[in-house]
């Protein structure tokens, strides 16, 4: 990336790869703590992009930081892309992974504070409500949803 500047001229959306682990049906979600947002909920495994970062990258990073789990870009399946509106515009891609090395353990209980495996047809109450249409998407391959937005369906 050498020469490479970043655009700063336009607005810029924020972007996260999430990635629904899965194993013997069920998908791993993760207990928000210490966030600011969504605390308490459940959600998936998720990384911010940084500057210059592959999503795969991204999604790797993360599921090592958090979890102590070995995935390889390899392992992940695109899922689909939501532009999601949650107080501000977002953009969510997500991935399946169905092996990894490892068992997924809490590794910042500061950002975490429990790990649930759950039936992705019948979620917990308290999971963030974009989670099922994320996966309904995966499931079904459809590649883009718009979510959220007062003007769209959902």
């Amino acid at each position: 990336m050498s020469g490479y500047v970043f655009d700063t001229k336009h607005d810029r959306y924020p972007v996260a790869a999430h990635v629904f682990l899965v194993e013997r049906g069920r998908i791993l979600l993760l207990r928000r703590a210490g966030r600011g947002y969504a605390d308490g909920q459940l959600g998936l495994p998720a990384a911010h992009v940084e500057r210059g970062q592959a999503l795969t990258v991204s999604v790797v990073r993360e599921v090592a930081e958090e979890l102590g789990i070995d995935l390889a870009p390899a392992d992940l399946r695109p899922g689909g892309t939501m532009f999601r509106w949650a107080g501000e515009p977002r953009v969510d891609i997500f991935f399946v992974a169905e092996s990894w090395q490892g068992t997924p353990e809490i590794r910042e209980p500061r950002k975490c504070s429990e790990l649930v495996w759950a039936d992705p047809e019948d979620l917990p109450g308290d999971t963030l409500d974009f989670v099922a249409t994320a996966w309904a998407d995966a499931r079904e391959g459809r590649t883009l949803r718009e979510y959220g937005f007062a003007s769209v369906p959902m």
